[in-house]
């Protein structure tokens, strides 16, 4: 059975994968979008969940529609 990601775990994951993508650093994404580099980690890590105004402002500096950061990344062919 395969594990089901939950959204905080999915968002994680976008935003990392999205961040790395745009070429920025944690450092410059949090500064460009006006939260700490600490809270940033955490979010990128999974340990807090975004507030919808987080979203907006991340989606905003990163020039991504807001839902892109909920898409289900799809399985690679290995099975878990």
């Amino acid at each position: 059975m395969l594990s089901r990601m939950d959204l905080r775990e999915v968002f994680a994951t976008n935003l990392r994968r999205i961040r790395n993508a745009k070429g920025l650093s944690q450092d410059a994404l949090a500064y460009d979008a006006g939260i700490s580099r600490s809270y940033l980690s955490q979010l990128e890590k999974g340990v807090f969940y975004a507030s919808l105004k987080i979203i907006e402002k991340l989606a905003a500096t990163l020039d991504i529609e807001p839902a892109e950061f909920l898409k289900k990344p799809r399985m690679s062919g290995k099975a878990r």
